[in-house]
């Protein structure tokens, strides 16, 4: 109020001087320009005023006129002086702030930098080191490879690990507090350092071109090829294992059949030659450390154990480990394998059964299973396939030296009842009988209970088993714990990632081994879980991973050995329920598992396999002599036909070894036979 009334005192003078002025000049110019005569007379409206009605009216038009005038420039005259007026505090407000950070700024520079701040300027821009233009190269370059912390993409996805987000850490330190980028636990100083520093924890690569998921047979076969057509590559093999990677054959055969006691700790083993060998394709020394694999100049392979990968990221090209930590590659291997089924009445019946019961797969299980055969007095297995059988077996040679009793049990009428025929199957059950064990078919299992310190096998017709421990071989489940993270399709038939012919799944990512559902060219969609099938879908996998581009065609095969003196070798869909057709001769001397690998110089038979195909001409399938399956009590060595269709589709060779190209061509060529009698003598099976 006191300011307006001021403003107002002040022009208010100005007010009545310039009205009058103006009155004053109007009375003359109107005088002036119209010449109206001072005392000429005007008429009047009766109701207007008497006398000057006209000139008053001009009056209060130029006087309202001009204090509208005053009035904006008085408004605008003020509103300069309050912008001035502002303008001025904020300068002598930033005057005072200049001077109060001009006296402080020396003790800032003194102290450490804040590390909050620099967490602040770090995470929201990130700035890889390296482009990821590199990770698709199939041929790694001479130099070592830069560490990149991350792709560009990892901020896309997932979050950053403890691993990638070290160096973004250290080149904020670097920018703010130079001298203590020594003392930086992600530096390359420390790395390189002098005996003082502390060692560096175990170091992850960031990224791999070869990326292959599981330490099994697959993996290694796949590393292999790998190496074989890019000499420089640089392949990282993550596994959950602790070993390095092994073949698992002998874990069910050999290894029981050694006669040292540290067996379980050397894991050497007696082939059936008599040579020895170790479980691991290859020593330590073969591999190169996870660390040292980005400046192996020459490249190389390295396995990362104890690491399982948990998340992955296919857009990205990266995966997550269970410790957080992240690796992208160029290309990658899915070979998880399986795991081993087990029977739901096992599963439900609490941990006294549980505990007792033996999931046979790995190196571990081997040994903890030897261990509690020299520690009870019954083991029962259930399941008749191929591992149950053969663990029965081994097993059952134990019980010459030992009391221990061997239990085997199965739903189906005899030993390999879903593969073999019914007569090849009741053979091989009698001969699993004369190696000490007891065999319980058409077992059906109910119930298991843990009752006066035994377990307690009921089953559904009634019979009571009672055991100290049981091995559960029932089958396997694929590995396809990935396939939700990666979006990957898993076959509802066969089970497994659901892969071409070339097993792959996505444009970077192929699959081989038990976890593969492929399409055999051939046969039609497949799933196989079997050792020579692992090095055959490994070795392609890892062709295509460099850039072959081949089908599935080289059919793998299997094999099983019921101890030294019997076994077979098989190729194909070898199912019981398709028609079947035997052929068998008198076996001699030579054929045995033990003669074939004497021959062959090697005790994993699907190791000296080739690709050379049979060259020698498959019978005539004009011959019109019907088929005759020859039953014999004795079946010491013969070839047993799978047809579909009647076309064979699989081929088992009982005692019959080193024949595999023959048996690949003729599943091959897909023709009609018409007396497989004469297609059996291409097997040489009548020679002495």
């Amino acid at each position: 109020m006191l300011k307006c009334r001021s403003v107002w005192n002040k022009l208010a003078p100005l007010t009545k001087v310039s009205s009058n002025v103006c009155r004053h000049n109007g009375r003359r110019t109107g005088l002036t320009n119209f010449r109206i005569p001072p005392c000429a007379p005007a008429a009047h409206m009766s109701t207007g005023p008497r006398g000057g009605g006209r000139e008053n009216q001009l009056y209060a038009a130029l006087v309202g006129a001009v204090t509208i005038t005053v009035g904006i420039l008085s408004y605008r005259h003020l509103k300069e002086d309050a912008r001035r007026y502002q303008d001025r505090i904020d300068e002598i407000e930033s005057r005072t702030s200049k001077g109060i950070v001009k006296q402080e700024s020396a003790p800032i520079q003194s102290e450490p930098p804040d590390v909050e701040a620099i967490e602040t300027e770090v995470v929201p821009e990130p700035e890889p080191s390296a482009e990821p233009t590199a990770e698709p190269q199939l041929e790694p370059p001479a130099e070592p490879e830069p560490e990149t912390p991350s792709a560009p993409s990892d901020a896309e996805a997932t979050p950053p690990s403890d691993t990638t987000e070290t160096p973004s850490a250290a080149e904020a330190v670097v920018e703010s507090a130079p001298e203590e980028v020594a003392e930086a636990p992600a530096a390359p100083a420390v790395e390189e350092g002098g005996a003082d520093t502390v060692p560096a924890p175990h170091k992850v690569p960031s990224h791999t071109p070869y990326l292959l998921i599981g330490g099994g047979t697959a993996s290694f076969a796949a590393a292999r090829s790998i190496r074989a057509r890019d000499p420089g590559a640089k392949v990282l093999i993550v596994t959950e294992e602790t070993d390095l990677p092994y073949m698992r054959p002998p874990l069910s055969k050999e290894l029981w059949f050694s006669d040292d006691p540290s067996v379980t700790e050397t894991l050497r083993f007696k082939q059936w030659n008599g040579k020895e060998r170790s479980i691991y394709f290859q020593p330590a020394s073969f591999y190169i450390s996870p660390e040292d694999l980005d400046s192996a100049e020459n490249g190389g392979v390295a396995v990362l154990t104890d690491k399982k990968v948990v998340h992955m990221d296919v857009r990205g090209n990266k995966v997550k480990l269970d410790d957080d930590t992240e690796i992208s590659y160029g290309k990658c291997l899915i070979a998880t394998g399986g795991v081993p089924r087990n029977l739901q009445v096992i599963d439900r019946a609490g941990e006294e059964v549980t505990s007792r019961t033996t999931l046979f797969r790995k190196i571990d299980d081997f040994r903890s299973l030897d261990k509690v055969s020299r520690n009870v007095k019954s083991i029962t297995i259930i399941g008749g396939g191929f591992m149950g059988s053969e663990l029965a077996c081994a097993l059952g040679r134990r019980t010459n030296e030992s009391d221990l009793e061997v239990i085997q049990m199965f739903p189906e009428k005899g030993n390999m009842g879903k593969v073999l025929p019914e007569y090849l199957s009741n053979w091989t059950t009698e001969k699993v009988k004369k190696e000490g064990v007891k065999v319980v078919s058409e077992a059906l299992v109910k119930s298991v209970t843990f009752k006066d310190d035994k377990l307690q096998i009921q089953l559904k017709d009634g019979r009571l088993v009672k055991t100290d421990h049981i091995v559960a071989a029932v089958g396997l489940e694929p590995n396809v714990d990935l396939a939700k993270s990666a979006g990957m399709e898993v076959d509802s038939d066969f089970g497994g990632y659901r892969v071409n012919a070339e097993l792959q799944a996505r444009s970077n990512i192929w699959v081989a081994g038990d976890a593969a559902c492929f399409y055999d060219i051939r046969l039609g969609r497949r799933r196989v879980e079997h050792h020579d099938h692992a090095v055959v879908s490994g070795r392609l996998a890892g062709e295509n991973m460099t850039g072959a581009n081949k089908p599935y065609w080289h059919q793998s095969m299997f094999w099983s050995d019921l101890g030294p003196d019997v076994g077979y070798e098989a190729i194909g869909i070898v199912d019981s329920s398709l028609p079947t057709v035997g052929v068998f001769a008198k076996a001699t001397s030579k054929d045995t598992p033990k003669a074939a690998t004497e021959k062959s110089g090697t005790g994993i038979r699907s190791e000296s396999e080739t690709e050379d195909t049979a060259t020698s001409p498959v019978a005539s399938s004009s011959s019109s002599t019907p088929t005759v399956e020859q039953h014999k009590d004795d079946y010491g060595k013969g070839v047993i036909f799978y047809l579909r269709d009647k076309v064979v589709v699989g081929i088992i060779l009982w005692n019959v070894f080193n024949r595999m190209p023959i048996a690949r061509k003729i599943i091959k060529d897909g023709e009609e036979h018409a007396d497989l009698n004469e297609v059996a003598k291409l097997f040489n099976i009548h020679e002495d």
